[in-house]
């Protein structure tokens, strides 16, 4: 951080990896930032409750509760219960500031739709077992697709912490040749073997910062994840080391 650093933004669980800062990594930041009190720290936390662990995600806020008047925390409807099409997020943070978004706000899409508000009302209001009972089905999911991955000799990936993604390492096809005769350059290229090939849409890693890789989402049915895991692994045993013969 320099004196130009006016913000931290800090994902966690994050997306595409599904990894979450530990109680003690987030203590150790908050030192780092108690010594920059100009600084503040956006927080997006959407993932927090599709998580996997034995204890509850970590917030910086509660682990550390000297920079609550430091940070904007963002989470929103889409994720938690499932509801991406109402378009609804919220935040928390100071007076001053939710002031100057609301302002902002207000001039450029007037209002979120007042059915979309009193849906997620209703959700964040109502019977909460429904969270409990979804994450343990993306936690199956999840772990049958990491095996499938997993098993397929090129590609990766680690077990995530939250979220209902897999990032996936593919640096292994890259440099290989498809049955066409293109060279795969680059994870872009392999994900547009998947598709052309396979039918498979995934997103590449480059468009993360993450070259080299690739995203799964996971939050679909187990029968449509293997499938997809099926046809990825006969994308890549398709692959070849050297170009095809003419």
């Amino acid at each position: 951080m320099t004196e130009r650093t006016r913000w931290v933004v800090l994902n966690t669980p994050g997306n595409p990896t599904g990894s979450a800062y530990t109680t003690a990594e987030l203590r150790s930041l908050a030192e780092v930032l108690l010594a920059h009190p100009r600084v503040g720290v956006l927080t997006d936390e959407i993932y927090d409750e599709i998580w996997y662990g034995a204890a509850s995600a970590a917030s910086l806020a509660a682990v550390e509760p000297r920079l609550a008047d430091r940070v904007f925390l963002t989470n929103g409807v889409s994720k938690t219960y499932a509801m991406t099409g109402w378009r609804i997020g919220y935040g928390v943070g100071p007076a001053g500031l939710v002031t100057a978004i609301n302002t902002l706000q207000s001039q450029t899409s007037s209002c979120p739709s007042s059915v979309s508000q009193a849906a997620a009302a209703a959700a964040l209001t109502g019977p909460q077992g429904f969270v409990q009972d979804t994450v343990r089905v993306y936690r199956a999911r999840r772990d049958e697709t990491v095996k499938l991955v997993n098993d397929v000799p090129q590609l990766s990936c680690t077990v995530p912490d939250g979220g209902f993604y897999l990032l996936v390492n593919c640096q292994g096809a890259i440099g290989q040749f498809t049955p066409a005769g293109t060279r795969v350059e680059n994870d872009e290229d392999f994900a547009r073997h998947l598709l052309d090939d396979q039918q498979v849409a995934v997103i590449h890693g480059a468009a993360y910062g993450a070259p080299g890789y690739f995203r799964i989402s996971f939050a679909t049915s187990t029968d449509v994840l293997t499938e997809a895991c099926e046809r990825i692994a006969t994308a890549c045993a398709a692959l070849t080391s050297s170009a095809p013969s003419a």
